[in-house]
């Protein structure tokens, strides 16, 4: 275990007082995915109306699968993670010039992955998630924090994903590469499932002592074992009622499981109705999950439920708060916040309005693409200057 020994983090290690950017990795990171996904969706909307997409390695549709999940949510990813790292376990996570390199790292496979050559942006893109689970393992090891293992192997499951998207893509192996990206989807959720249940319940017995809410392990975990099959099953293709019945009562358990965190109680509170109104579309893209095996509805409405209502929405959510509280202002939305939150739901009920009635198809495609970019676009002018500049308080971070 000597390797992964590391300092723990004192207050004369937040960096520079001008220029913080690159102090903890929210800060880059999340700055970084609020500008691509402000403009990596309209560029999207705008191939789809037939204009044209640059020649590269991925093009069209492929690109925009794997760019919102092994671009845009990773990169939110490991922005929370090399945060929340440094907060489980006491121990530094990357920062300054590592920090800018990892950066660097995300962003050269951003650039190659639409200018190629493709063997070499599907090896810098490839290794990024290993990278990161790199850097993530040498704090959590190191502290020998066994609550979050899981973390190190889900970065590497990941990156396994996103190498055999890669591979099937360049014919390597024969794989839908579609499937790959579909995989990663529902690893990403499994770990937003996992973390909404430890901090959605919280923050709202926090700041809301009387709402009543409670906590029921048991339900978590049998919610936790059943969509995990389900997923599994969605992704083996096994259709029919055996699909469907596991994906309705992975939506009734975690609608049950919700309802004990008091949600109404949160109505008045932005910043944290937003966490419970995402988690709510996870029941919503469940059942939408389950009509898809039966014929019912096509799949992409599961899949934008989930990714536009219940990941976007739970990512907009937690950029906002996580960077409020490290940079040392209090944990209130303001009206740029609550813009963002209300967008990006609007956004979500196009998404999977579009997906289900067929009807006016592109219209609702385009303005659900105008809705989830303006969100992040209003993230993005709102959060910059707070990213760039020293925690208010003076505190590392």
């Amino acid at each position: 275990m000597a390797a992964f020994r590391t300092q723990p983090v004192t207050p004369a290690e937040h960096g520079a007082r001008g220029f913080a950017l690159f102090n903890l990795g929210f800060r880059p990171f999340y700055l970084l995915a609020a500008l691509f996904a402000a403009f990596a969706v309209p560029a999207w909307v705008f191939a789809l109306r037939g204009h044209g997409w640059p020649a590269g390695y991925l093009e069209g549709l492929m690109w925009h699968e794997h760019e919102m999940v092994f671009g845009f949510a990773l990169a939110v990813i490991a922005g929370f993670l090399l945060t929340a790292g440094r907060v489980w376990t006491g121990l530094a996570t990357p920062r300054g010039l590592p920090l800018a390199l990892l950066a660097a790292h995300w962003l050269a496979a951003r650039v190659l992955i639409v200018t190629g050559p493709a063997p070499l942006a599907a090896l810098v893109d490839a290794a990024f998630p290993f990278v990161l689970a790199a850097a993530m393992a040498r704090v959590i090891f190191g502290a020998r924090n066994a609550r979050n293992y899981f973390v190190v192997a889900l970065l590497v499951a990941l990156g396994l994903a996103n190498a055999g998207f890669h591979l099937a893509m360049l014919g390597v192996i024969r794989m839908p590469a579609a499937t790959a990206v579909q995989a990663a989807l529902y690893l990403i959720l499994t770990l937003l499932i996992v973390m909404a249940g430890r901090v959605v319940p919280s923050f709202t017995a926090n700041a809301l002592p009387t709402a009543g809410v409670k906590l029921r392990p048991r339900l978590d975990r049998v919610a936790l074992g059943v969509t995990l099959v389900a997923f599994a099953g969605a992704v083996l293709g096994w259709g029919g009622w055996p699909e469907a019945a596991l994906a309705f009562a992975a939506a009734a358990l975690h609608a049950a499981r919700q309802a004990g965190w008091a949600p109404l109680a949160t109505r008045r509170r932005p910043i944290l109705w937003i966490l419970h109104l995402s988690h709510a579309w996870i029941p919503v893209g469940f059942v939408l999950l389950g009509l898809a095996a039966l014929g019912i509805v096509i799949q992409a409405a599961a899949l934008h439920a989930f990714a536009v209502g219940a990941l976007s929405g739970t990512i907009v959510g937690m950029i906002t708060r996580t960077a409020l509280g490290h940079t040392g202002r209090p944990l209130v939305a303001g009206r740029a916040e609550t813009a963002a939150y209300v967008l990006v739901h609007c956004a979500a009920v196009a998404r999977v309005a579009a997906a289900i009635v067929l009807v006016a198809y592109m219209p609702l495609v385009e303005l659900s693409g105008v809705l989830w970019s303006a969100a992040f676009l209003v993230y993005a002018v709102t959060y910059a200057p707070r990213l760039a500049a020293p925690r208010l308080d003076g505190k590392p971070g």
